[in-house]
Order: C-alpha cells, then sequence, then structure tokens
C-alpha cells in the first residue's frame, strides 16, 4: 500500500469545528458561482443585482434558521461528496462539488462539448432559455461580446486521491468552461451526438496496482454511475489499452456505449450532461447511505458475479471437455471401478476448499508447503494461486468464489476479497508494521461484505526482521514508533523487507476454527442439492 502514514493522520486528525465547517461550506458555495466578464462596467446595475441576489441568499435563513447557506454538505470525516440531481442544476451551468477529501466532483449540464486538443469540456447555455435569475444576470452581461463569452471556469483533475500532490501530478488537468450560445465555432460543431450522459475519470494516478485500480477507479466508477442504468458514456482521460482490456467485463455492466479515449479521440463529442470526477465513500466499500436505492457493497459483488459469470461459465466447460477427452483416451474401466469414482468425488464435494494467495518476494509465506500439507491433513482441499498481473480476472474470481477459505498476506492482492462469497472465512496473515493498514484496507471491507475475518498478526519471531535486529528493537518490539517516522520506514523496512515464516503449531488453531466453520457451510450446501 501506498499511504499508510497521510491518510492514517488525516483520519485520526482533528476534525473541523462547526464555525470553520460554516466558513468552508460559505467558500464553497461561492467559489462555484462562477465569474462574469463585462466590456463597460454598470455599477447601479451590478449594486442592484448585487441587493437583490443577497436578499434571495438570506431571505430563508431570516424565517428558516435552520437552513444552511450552501448546496454541499459533509460527510463523516469529509470522505463523501454530495453531488445534486441534475435536475437541480441549470442548464449552460457548471457545478463542483469540492467538499470531499479525497476526490472533487463537476457536473455541467446542457449543451456539453469536448475539446481534447485543450484538454477542455465547454458547456453552452442558450440566451433563449434564460430563467428569471439568468435574466437579472442578463443586465450586467447585456453589452458583453456576443461570440459565446465565457461565464464560468473551473480545473479539475478528475481522480480520487486529491491529497496526494505527487499521485495527482500524474493525472490530465481538465479545464471545464461555461460559454453563452452565441457562435460555438467550426471548432467547437458536433461530431458525435450522444443521447445519454457521459462521465469524464482518469486511469492514472496509481493504476497497475490492482488495490488502486478497484478502490481509487472500479467502486467509484460504480458510485458514480449505477444510477444511470448503463445509459452513460465512459470518456478515460489518462487512457490505457490493458485497462480497458483487463476491465472491459465490468464496464460492460455499467455502460451499453464504446469507451471513449479524451486524448486520442479528437472529435467534439456531444452529450447533454456530463460528471466529472468520481465519487468514493472508504475503503473497497459502497455505502449505501449514499447510494440511489441503497445500493451496498452486496450489489457491487452481484455486478462482480454478472461481469464474470460467462467467461467463469466458459471456462468450467473447457474443464470438463478436458476431462472427458482424458477419459475417453484412457483404457476403459469396469463399472465397479466407475462405481468407486463416483463415491470418491462424493467424498471430494465434502471437503471444504482452501485457498493459498501466494506472495513472492517480499512478505512471502517461506513455508507455505508444509502450511499445505498441514491443511490437507485437517480436510482441506488445497489450491495455490499465484496471480500476477496478467492472470485473467475471471480465473481468480472463479477460483476464489468457489473457495470456503482463502489464506494471504497483507498486500494488493488482499483486494481480490471481493470475489469471494458472503459467508466464507478470509484469513489475513498480518506482518509487522502492518497492523493498521491490513485492518483499514481488507479487514473493515472484509467484515462489509459479510466475510468471517481472521486477522493473524505474526509474533516477532515468525518475521526474518528478526534475524536482522536485537529482540530489543523498536523494529521488533515497538513497530508503531517506526511507522510513525513516515512511509519511507514502512515501505522500506515492513513492506520490502521481511517474509514470513508462520508458527505452523500456532497458526493450526486459526485453521481449525476456519475449518468448523467451512465444514458446516459444505455439508449443507451438499444436502441442499
Amino acid at each position: 500500500m501506498v499511504y499508510y502514514q497521510r491518510y492514517k493522520q488525516r483520519k485520526k486528525g482533528e476534525h473541523l469545528t462547526e464555525e470553520d465547517e460554516e466558513c468552508q461550506s460559505i467558500i464553497m458555495g461561492c467559489s462555484n458561482s462562477g465569474y462574469y466578464k463585462r466590456t463597460r462596467p454598470k455599477l447601479l446595475s451590478f449594486v442592484f443585482l448585487s441587493l437583490l441576489s443577497c436578499s434571495f441568499i438570506l431571505a430563508p435563513h431570516l424565517f428558516y434558521p435552520n437552513t444552511t447557506f450552501s448546496l454541499l454538505r459533509l460527510a463523516a470525516d469529509d470522505m463523501v461528496a454530495y453531488v445534486p440531481s441534475s435536475s437541480s442544476i441549470s442548464n449552460g451551468t457548471i457545478f463542483c462539488d469540492r467538499s470531499s477529501f479525497r476526490s472533487d466532483v463537476c457536473i455541467l449540464k446542457g449543451d456539453v462539448r469536448t475539446h481534447s486538443g485543450s484538454s477542455s469540456i465547454f458547456v453552452y447555455r442558450s440566451r433563449e432559455k434564460i430563467n428569471f435569475t439568468n435574466y437579472l444576470s442578463s443586465i450586467v452581461e447585456e453589452n458583453e461580446e456576443e461570440n459565446g463569452e465565457q461565464l464560468h471556469r473551473e480545473k479539475i483533475k478528475p481522480y480520487t486521491r486529491k491529497w496526494e500532490p505527487s499521485t495527482m501530478d500524474t493525472v490530465t488537468e481538465l479545464g471545464l468552461v461555461a460559454k453563452t450560445d452565441g457562435t460555438p465555432g467550426k471548432q467547437h460543431e458536433c461530431d458525435v451526438q450522444h443521447e445519454v450522459p457521459a462521465v469524464f475519470f482518469s486511469t492514472a494516478g496509481y493504476t497497475g496496482n490492482v488495490y488502486h485500480e478497484f478502490n481509487d477507479g472500479i467502486m467509484p466508477l460504480y458510485i458514480t454511475s449505477r444510477h444511470l442504468r448503463k445509459k452513460v458514456v465512459f470518456v478515460i482521460v489518462d487512457f490505457h489499452n490493458w485497462w480497458l482490456m483487463k476491465y472491459g467485463d465490468i464496464l460492460s455492466q455499467l455502460s451499453d456505449h464504446p469507451v471513449i479515449d479524451f486524448s486520442a479521440d479528437k472529435r467534439t463529442h456531444c452529450f447533454p450532461e456530463a460528471t466529472v470526477g468520481l465519487q468514493i465513500h472508504d475503503e473497497l466499500t459502497v455505502d449505501s447511505s449514499n447510494m440511489e436505492g441503497n445500493k451496498s457493497i452486496f450489489d457491487f459483488r452481484n455486478l462482480l458475479d454478472g461481469a464474470y459469470r460467462p467467461r467463469v461459465t466458459s471456462l468450467i466447460h473447457e474443464r470438463e471437455a478436458k476431462k472427458k477427452l482424458s477419459v475417453s483416451l484412457s483404457p476403459a474401466s469396469k463399472r465397479p471401478l466407475k462405481i468407486k469414482r463416483k463415491v470418491h468425488e462424493a467424498q471430494q464435494l465434502k471437503r471444504p476448499r482452501l485457498v493459498i494467495i501466494s506472495r513472492n518476494g517480499s512478505r512471502a509465506i517461506t513455508n507455505e508447503h508444509l502450511l499445505v500439507k498441514m491443511a490437507e491433513k485437517i480436510g482441506f482441499e488445497v489450491e495455490v494461486l499465484r496471480p500476477n498481473s496478467r492472470t485473467e480476472l475471471a480465473k481468480i474470481y472463479w477460483v476464489l468464489n468457489s473457495s470456503d477459505v482463502v489464506i494471504g498476506v497483507h498486500g494488493a492482492a488482499m483486494t481480490h476479497l471481493l470475489f469471494m462469497r458472503p459467508g466464507s472465512v478470509l484469513i489475513q496473515v498480518i506482518p509487522l508494521g502492518t497492523s493498521w493498514a491490513a485492518e483499514e484496507y481488507y479487514g473493515k471491507p472484509a467484515r462489509k461484505l459479510g466475510l468471517n475475518y481472521i486477522g493473524y498478526k505474526i509474533l516477532a519471531t515468525e518475521s526474518s526482521l528478526h534475524n536482522k535486529y536485537g529482540k530489543d528493537d523498536p523494529v521488533l518490539k515497538n513497530p508503531a514508533s517506526v511507522t510513525k517516522k513516515g512511509w519511507e520506514y514502512t515501505k522500506e523496512i515492513y513492506l520490502e523487507g521481511q517474509t514470513v515464516r508462520l508458527h505452523l503449531t500456532r497458526f493450526k488453531k486459526l485453521l481449525l476454527r476456519a475449518y468448523d466453520c467451512a465444514i458446516g457451510r459444505t455439508t449443507r450446501h451438499f444436502e441442499q442439492q
């Protein structure tokens, strides 16, 4: 993982006071009001407009003191951005919510047009559709140029880690511009007219790490677009072909339309509405209280099942075909042997399936082969899964979705807990110096998904660091004091500098607990068939 200290400090840090929240709310409300240009100032008109605007703003608070100045609301720990429904946003305008600690989200409604050459998105408003509020504004701008003058400008980097400047430096910044519908010009004529909204997001940042691909990208995309019921076009900034190949199955569950590579596609795409940036809730989770229809992490899990089920079915058919071929090529068996084979297969079905997510290099279990033997003696059917960046996600899903117990050492590969069935058992081996991250990034999400989660914190003697440092060294005795020094210490010492050798007698106690839980579930499933 990549942000142990900075994010940890933020979550444990001071919360905004009520006064600070009100100030931030007022500032944010003002920042979204836009700016207006004019050629000849009309002081009296401007004063009149200002007084009238203030009366609209203050009147609700004179009669209804509990109302708030801003359209924005801050969620717990500033994690969740509030984005109003498009029906509450005026045509030809830009609304930006920058209240979330994690990400900014802007909505453009009206005649939305892309211009990839300048990394810009324009929204035009028609003078023929001016309502009363816009009419008041037109008093000030009546002498402006008629050739599509700028009314409001915003900038945004559509990625969900805005508190990390170094990460956001890799993300393309987009300019959002609201203009009147004078004469858009040839460069803004629509080459492709879409009838559905667009969602713009970036696949830069930490893309390449499966945890971040899901936590910072796929799940926020689900949260932001699910309510559109596949009637949406995804426009990807910082596009990667491999990313689309890897996650195409999931995207097909969220959109009926082809993906657009924003930088490469120089055509002007026009939309009735666009959302720029993604909403994000918490680590590997979906907060149902912030979702239309109370969609939850279980609904996201169902979406994954729909995405991978066709490919998994194909893989199962391929396996069965290979089995039939091997049987047909072998010498004919007598009927008693066939009966014995069926009895044996029935017995195998009763054995719970244990999957070990194996690691190479740092944080690897060096006595993994002994762990496999011990698990088999307990009664598990054991499979060792060794995923890499090229492993097809559908195959990983197939293995983990059919498992009863999964064992893995803390790391990005634990993200695949999302592929496990609720009710199954997840054992996370927690190396020294990783306790906080293991709980926040995987322990809590596992419980929210309905998994029976067990965290196994290793002893100092189970870590290879035991051979490098004295028994009283803070690295072994007080890892928290070392990780407080910063991310580089955590990364060098605890993430990249240790392997694990399990005390099998100690670990066996957890494995027996997992077996008892799994065998009951397996037996019930077998009896129901």
